[in-house]
């Protein structure tokens, strides 16, 4: 399975507010190169590391595609500058951010291309439970947990998830 995280934290000057970014994003990955396969309900989640900025709304994808990993990261990030992200900060806001959580079994720690499974992926619920609502039985290559088992080790105060109720548009 190919997993893809989105998050948002920004209006859109286009698409509105984040979660209706969110789901134009997932639209524009649905093509002639990936095949959505399924969605998760989206999450409000506060910043990490906490801060002033505007809380996120998360969800992840799971999608098929014969597009290798180092190519698919690229277009994630060619979605991401064609609904206008800017690369200012580390962990700052951003309209939108598309990351590559896991590609299959693959394991890649070369820092040249995307880094597989995603490297903070155990450590994030905002991350894990859109995960858990794809397949919480899938299992982190490298640590051997499922994304339950993960969940289940973060400790509840640092979860601050809101589910957010998914329109029917995606």
């Amino acid at each position: 399975m190919i997993f893809i995280g989105l998050g948002a934290n920004l209006v859109h000057p286009i698409f509105g507010p984040p979660q209706e970014t969110i789901e134009a994003a997932i639209k524009i990955m649905d093509n002639d190169l990936v095949d959505v396969i399924g969605i998760s309900d989206f999450y409000e989640s506060r910043p990490v590391p906490i801060s002033d900025d505007p809380w996120f709304v998360n969800a992840a994808i799971s999608i098929a595609t014969s597009v290798k990993p180092f190519d698919l990261l690229q277009l994630l990030h060619k979605i991401e500058k064609d609904l206008g992200r800017v690369r200012e900060a580390p962990n700052g806001p951003r309209v939108i951010d598309l990351d590559l959580l896991a590609y299959e079994e693959e394991i890649a720690m070369d820092t040249r291309g995307p880094i597989l499974p995603h490297p903070r992926i155990s450590q994030r619920a905002f991350v894990l439970q859109p995960l858990c609502d794809l397949d919480s039985q899938w299992v982190h290559p490298v640590i051997g947990k499922t994304a339950k088992e993960m969940l289940a080790e973060i400790p509840k105060e640092d979860r601050f998830l809101e589910k957010i109720i998914r329109p029917k548009t995606c």
